[in-house]
């Protein structure tokens, strides 16, 4: 029986009810996302024709699949390990990569960027050095992410899906143009922030628009900022390499991955639809919406390939193909969160 005024680990009762209760709350509301997502996809899909699609399949490519998904979650995991040498945290990389996996077992319930805390905790048990390995960890997603965004413009410049997303548009032009000011800002953005001597100034730039908001999110958003302030100095070289680490594992891994699933289901579409595709899904999902990002990927493919006369039955399954990947991993993490607990070595229990 919990008294008035009674705490646990130091916080009151009534707080942490409080907080478990939004907690819950903000899961509902993912799984009803998540739910009306999927709702909406299997009533667009004929079930007939999507069993059709399952027995047709070239399910070897479904090994391919996997195979170079735990590949890329190792190279990934290599990227990482490249990062955190940058601010002397050394964690070997069968560390980094069971880390990576058990981020992909909590992605099942804790969408986007909310499943990284599981990283960051058991990175933080490992070294010690829980800064050093969230400012990594930031700057590691951040660089993903622009990367990927930047790429993202480019297919869509190169592509121009304007004559199939709005046929009767009459400046068939202008979405290019507009990707080509966002990637160049993006491009400009992106030097300046990271510039050992103009950097400081964008990144009290970007605080300013923190002001109105509430302390907490101010608070949030001045240590992000912060964080990533401390590789302004790491030199180009340094953010060359890890750009071509994210090009070869993020990019051109994601977007073979994306063609082998396609191969799986029967779908013969342009690489260029992949690559814009890839980056959308991959920065939608980090977006706390969904659960595991089902939902958004099979919205994402079902609706856009439909304009490449993709059949929807084989575009569902494309998308089941890709989540399977990620449920493989999410078994390897579960195998390496049971080891690490049985041993106490990296994570006993998941973070607040």
């Amino acid at each position: 029986m919990c008294l008035p005024g009674a705490t646990t680990r130091g916080r009151p009762y009534a707080q942490i009810m409080t907080s478990r209760s939004k907690q819950i709350a903000k899961l509902l509301i993912r799984f009803l996302v998540t739910t009306g997502l999927l709702v909406w996809v299997f009533s667009q899909i004929d079930l007939k024709q999507f069993w059709q699609a399952i027995r047709e399949a070239k399910w070897p490519y479904l090994i391919g699949v996997w195979v170079l998904t735990a590949v890329l979650f190792w190279i990934r995991s290599m990227k990482m390990q490249f990062v955190l040498k940058k601010q002397s945290c050394h964690i070997d990389a069968n560390t980094l990569f069971g880390a990576t996996t058990i981020t992909a077992l909590y992605s099942m319930i804790l969408p986007g960027i909310l499943s990284t805390g599981v990283k960051w905790y058991i990175l933080k048990k490992s070294s010690g050095k829980g800064s050093h390995v969230l400012s990594s960890m930031i700057y590691n997603q951040f660089s993903t992410m622009v990367l990927m965004t930047a790429f993202g413009l480019l297919a869509i410049i190169i592509s121009n899906p304007t004559p199939l997303l709005f046929p009767n548009a009459t400046y068939q032009w202008l979405l290019p143009v507009i990707c080509g000011i966002l990637l160049i800002a993006l491009l400009l953005f992106v030097s300046l922030l990271l510039h050992h001597r103009h950097g400081s100034r964008i990144i009290n730039i970007l605080k300013i628009p923190l002001n109105p908001l509430p302390a907490g999110i101010q608070q949030k958003g001045r240590e992000i900022l912060d964080q990533i302030a401390g590789f302004q100095t790491a030199g180009w070289r340094f953010h060359l390499m890890v750009a071509l680490i994210t090009f070869i594992d993020t990019l051109v891994g994601g977007v073979v991955t994306y063609i082998l699933a396609a191969r799986t289901a029967n779908i013969d579409a342009p690489t260029l639809i992949f690559v814009w595709l890839c980056t959308g899904i991959y920065i939608i999902g980090r977006l706390p919406i969904t659960v595991a990002n089902l939902g958004v990927r099979e919205v994402s493919l079902v609706g856009f390939l439909a304009m490449y006369n993709v059949e929807k039955p084989a575009a569902l399954l494309m998308a089941m193909v890709l989540f399977s990947a990620l449920v493989a991993m999410a078994m390897i993490g579960a195998i390496y969160q049971i080891s690490w607990g049985i041993t106490g070595k990296k994570l006993n229990s998941p973070p607040d």
